[in-house]
């Protein structure tokens, strides 16, 4: 066209972070990280149940030379704190990890003030277990999957999909796990399983259980509070359900040790009850025929489809939702580091 092109890129300035309690230190750093080495400033509301983690960010980042004003730290309560925040018209990027309710919420306010927002919010994963595999090997890898922080992950893999004639022996094998699995202080070696954030997470937990067995469910293994002799916390006991996947307990997030079982006939029907959900986090997909494996993998309607694995985070490529569970890009690929620039493009004729 006779002319040259650039993109030249700038930070944005001003970027806020709302981050959850589950994983506060991570979740912090996976935000700050790739904001500030693009050059912006960023301000960060911890959740209230965890504020000293971030704090403690803040002090590193002291500590290794960050200037004044780079990194600032705001505790407080959601509906204060984060509300000003999120409202806050000198910001020029907003990112909140939490809850769709909470999203829509800082979505709104942002939108106020034509604010660009990333969202990371919740999920119900599906794991889509085919006849073929190692049925003791994969029972223990879903079962470490929902008791790996107590279920407290976004990602987890609370809809369990088997395929119907192995649906008995896996279950048999996933029970057998789960019951054994020790329930403990988290600092303490032995421990499999720590408790829950707060007795408000607590009660959550229990009243999906609650409300899903008022609705139908079948209880396959019966979760409910766990007590742990010599220690004070929020402890629960992993749990199994199963019946019609339109029980409150398979379509809404619990975030505890629970999953919702269902049996599947084909690899068609497999996929569409997976997709068939609000959320698109993460799926995963259970086979030792891999074609097939890639096959359901893409077929997700989720930002991530996980193969014989699940709750795994690979640095280099997004890790981002789609539907209910989020919008922007993602986070911890080279595209999450060019979100936290603003391009120009720089035009000139050559003659």
């Amino acid at each position: 066209s006779g002319h040259e092109a650039a993109v030249v890129r700038h930070p944005w300035g001003p970027c806020g972070f709302i981050v959850p309690w589950n994983f506060p230190f991570l979740l912090c750093g996976w935000g700050i990280g790739p904001a500030t080495a693009a050059g912006n400033t960023c301000v960060v509301k911890p959740a209230e149940d965890t504020p000293l983690s971030t704090l403690y960010v803040a002090h590193l980042a002291k500590e290794i030379g960050y200037p004044d004003g780079v990194l600032n730290v705001v505790p407080g309560l959601g509906e204060q704190t984060g509300a000003a925040l999120s409202e806050n018209p000198n910001l020029n990027r907003m990112s909140f990890t939490g809850s769709p309710e909470v999203g829509r919420l800082v979505a709104a306010n942002c939108g106020r003030n034509l604010i660009p927002v990333k969202l990371e919010l919740g999920g119900k994963g599906a794991a889509v277990i085919f006849n073929d595999v190692d049925i003791p090997k994969a029972a223990d890898k879903l079962a470490e999957a929902i008791t790996f922080h107590t279920g407290q992950v976004c990602c987890d893999a609370t809809r369990w999909l088997i395929q119907r004639d192995i649906y008995d022996d896996f279950i048999s094998a996933a029970k057998e796990r789960l019951s054994a699995v020790a329930i403990g202080h988290q600092m303490d070696a032995d421990t499999q399983m720590g408790p829950v954030v707060s007795d408000i997470q607590r009660q959550r937990v229990l009243g999906y259980l609650e409300k899903g067995t008022a609705e139908g469910a079948e209880v396959l293994l019966e979760g409910g509070a766990a007590e742990v002799f010599g220690r004070a916390g929020h402890f629960v006991k992993p749990a199994l359900l199963a019946g019609s996947l339109d029980n409150v307990a398979a379509r809404e997030e619990i975030f505890g040790p629970v999953a919702f079982c269902a049996p599947f006939t084909d690899e068609d029907e497999g996929v569409a009850l997976a997709n068939n959900t609000d959320y698109g986090l993460a799926n995963s997909v259970w086979s030792s025929d891999l074609a097939k494996c890639r096959r359901v993998a893409e077929a997700f309607e989720a930002g991530n489809g996980w193969i014989n694995s699940h709750n795994v985070v690979v640095h280099g490529v997004p890790y981002a939702g789609v539907k209910k569970s989020g919008m922007g890009g993602g986070v911890v690929s080279l595209e999450t580091l060019l979100d936290y620039y603003r391009n120009i493009s720089v035009i000139r004729p050559l003659a």
